[in-house]
């Protein structure tokens, strides 16, 4: 199932009190919306989802549908280490008017990749909502191996991928031996040309918060055949790209939305607020390669 180009992995704006700041979440769903995001996905790695309560995220999945009312396609992560909780979760976010899930890899556990399989399939025969795997081993400390995915893939509300294994030869199996319809997307920002260039998708993407339009029009010359601008574009926002993650996500990001004029708030414990340093080494860069962009 095709979710579009570019699908933003959405941070969680906080206000001082450190709730969800449901007015600013408001503000940057049409920011992004109008800046090439062809798809959102809330709840997830970049909203923070591990410090989320549950009824949180029930409050952001019914207030983002509302705000987007159908103009692009909202998944909600729903996934955690636990089966019988993301089927809890995953029923409130059907009843919230989701478009899909997006389910992580179960962390902390490491589950075989038969508990992989029997985790996602459990999930899967508990809801008709359409499914994204979100496979993420340098966080969760499991891969969900290429032969787990392909069969995976024949399961039929399971419709998608996230890979950010960063292993490409795993990737290109996924996408020879997939059932039809299946798409994959890149997880990593950095890896999305040389993933597309093995047939993936498009990319569930961190830096679209600052340069969406620059994400689509990428993968736009790509898919249009136009090879040599798609990877010349690739390489000038690879600085970017890894400036956002110079410091534990969303960090930077949410530093460098307020520059953008969303003011995202800060981030929950444990994660920290950038340092003075990493904040004027990331103004810098965005600075200098926006502006040098903006003259291509």
């Amino acid at each position: 199932m095709n979710f579009g180009n570019v699908i933003t992995a959405m941070v969680t704006p906080f206000g001082k009190d450190e709730k969800i700041d449901l007015n600013e979440t408001a503000r940057l769903v049409d920011y992004l919306l109008a800046n090439g995001t062809d798809g959102l996905v809330i709840a997830g790695t970049t909203g923070e989802s591990a410090t989320l309560s549950f009824d949180e995220k029930i409050e952001l999945m019914h207030h983002v549908v509302s705000v987007v009312n159908n103009r692009v396609p909202v998944l909600a992560g729903t996934g955690c280490n636990s089966t019988k909780s993301t089927v809890s979760l995953t029923k409130k976010a059907e009843e919230a008017g989701v478009d899909g899930i997006m389910l992580v890899t179960p962390y902390y556990n490491k589950p075989n990749q038969e508990g992989l399989y029997k985790h996602f399939t459990t999930i899967a025969s508990e809801t008709s909502l359409p499914i994204m795997l979100y496979n993420n081993p340098g966080r969760c400390s499991v891969n969900i191996e290429a032969e787990t995915t392909i069969r995976l893939s024949f399961v039929k509300n399971i419709v998608s991928t996230k890979e950010a294994s960063g292993n490409l030869e795993q990737v290109a199996d996924i996408i020879e031996q997939k059932n039809d319809g299946f798409t994959v997307y890149s997880g990593d920002d950095g890896m999305t040309i040389p993933m597309m260039s093995i047939g993936a998708d498009g990319v569930v993407s961190v830096a679209s918060h600052i340069i969406g339009n620059e994400m689509n029009e990428m993968v736009q010359f790509y898919k249009s055949g136009n090879v040599q601008k798609a990877a010349a574009l690739h390489r000038s926002l690879l600085p970017i790209m890894r400036g956002l993650f110079q410091a534990p996500s969303p960090a930077p990001l949410k530093k460098a939305l307020l520059w953008k004029g969303i003011n995202a708030g800060g981030v929950r414990l444990p994660l920290v607020s950038l340092s003075n340093e990493e904040t004027m080494n990331l103004r810098l860069l965005l600075e200098t390669k926006l502006r040098t962009n903006s003259k291509t």
